[in-house]
């Protein structure tokens, strides 16, 4: 039975019209009340414009259930698990939790982070890409630590650093991607032009790498459908990646008072989202993924995903004040990252420096649009300071 553009995901609009809204949390994980008489303030940030954040994003209140220890490895000095749960729709989520191989005694719950692989254009695989999982890397993830994270793996390296590190598929990639192996025909032609071209060229594509370019076209197809139900694709991860969240403060050994969230590129775009509607997010890392909305409009459109241009979020929030909704901040910018024009980047940040003061570091970086070994090592040291109360790791970067 042919579900169209919601393929794999034939039970999400029932879903969508049951869930009730996310109610964003405190620090202490208590809900948050929306007031009724509150007037969104981005200057001011607060309560009111978390639920405001959530309306405008579509954000719905999902729970990971049967959650499932699938495989279990260690690999330098890090103990890795492969788990997967289900949230009541689509395909079941696959995730790494990391943390220390050993632990000294008495050492107590160690902080949490969240690490949010990037977008990429490659959908064939998602968590994998931060993750030594003990295995030869799937084709792709190899490809994207070569091309964004200088070779590295960035949440083992967090692991060794002593935190417990989980690392979720987002909504529509790897274990949650759509079933693309009967595409609604609009996407087949698509299909059969890109073949073509690829012929014309000479050029014999893996399946995965086919799999990629359709499900960049097919973002378009659901996020027209997220807008038809109610929600919006960024509004869809982020439901994904709040879930995720939860899993990781109540894993047992988790101090679910220090939790922190990292990512890149669109990773970056999913931690600015899950920090600002959960303020359990102690501390967090925005790499690759800041400027100003309006800079965006019209040359970089193509640049960047549904992720960033949400429909209706410009209207009630520029980035950096989604950004300001966080506790301590630390966004990293590349000098020559062809994705963001300089100036919105440069507007952005003191923009962020005028809003948190203090809670704020903007790093700017000789780097393009990349995760650079300096900047990992850099994420880790104010993950550290700030979650552990250490400077920069021990590990080599």
């Amino acid at each position: 039975m042919s579900t169209g553009a919601l393929a794999g995901y034939a039970d999400w609009p029932a879903y969508l019209a049951s869930a009730p809204p996310l109610v964003p949390r405190d620090r202490d994980g208590r809900a948050v009340a929306a007031a009724s008489d509150a007037t969104l303030s981005p200057d001011a940030g607060g309560d009111a414009d978390r639920h405001a954040l959530v309306a405008v994003l579509g954000v719905r209140a999902a729970t990971a259930v049967d959650v499932r220890i699938e495989r279990e490895w260690v690999v330098d000095g890090v103990q890795g698990r492969e788990l997967t749960w289900s949230l009541g729709f689509g395909p079941r989520t696959r995730a790494y939790l990391l943390e220390p191989a050993e632990r000294a005694a008495g050492a107590g719950d160690l902080p949490g982070v969240l690490a949010l692989h990037a977008h990429g254009g490659v959908r064939s695989t998602g968590a994998e890409q931060l993750v030594d999982a003990g295995r030869a890397p799937h084709p792709s993830a190899a490809r994207l630590r070569a091309r964004c994270y200088g070779g590295r793996t960035p949440a083992n390296d967090l692991a060794r650093d002593g935190f417990v590190v989980l690392v979720p598929d987002a909504f529509s990639w790897a274990s949650r991607a759509f079933d693309l192996s009967a595409p609604p025909a609009v996407l087949a032609r698509l299909g059969a032009a890109l073949d073509a071209l690829h012929r014309e060229r000479d050029e014999t594509l893996s399946a995965d790498e086919r799999f990629d370019e359709l499900s960049s076209l097919h973002e378009y197809g659901i996020a027209k459908a997220a807008g038809a139900l109610g929600t919006t694709f960024a509004g869809a991860v982020a439901t994904d990646d709040l879930a995720a969240l939860d899993v990781l403060a109540n894993w047992p050994g988790v101090d679910a008072a220090r939790l922190g969230a990292v990512g890149f590129s669109g990773g970056g775009g999913r931690a600015l989202f899950a920090t600002a509607l959960d303020g359990r997010v102690a501390a967090s890392v925005v790499s690759g993924m800041m400027a100003t909305a309006a800079s965006l409009v019209p040359d970089y459109l193509d640049t960047h995903s549904w992720l960033l241009h949400s429909p209706g979020l410009a209207a009630r929030f520029d980035l950096p004040d989604v950004a300001a909704l966080g506790r301590r901040l630390l966004v990293q910018y590349g000098r020559h990252d062809e994705l963001f024009p300089p100036q919105g980047m440069t507007d952005a940040d003191a923009r962020l420096r005028t809003l948190l003061g203090a809670r704020y570091t903007g790093a700017w970086h000789d780097a393009g649009h990349e995760f650079t070994a300096e900047m990992q090592a850099d994420a880790r040291a104010f993950l550290a300071q700030a979650l552990i109360g250490s400077g920069r790791p021990d590990t080599a970067a």
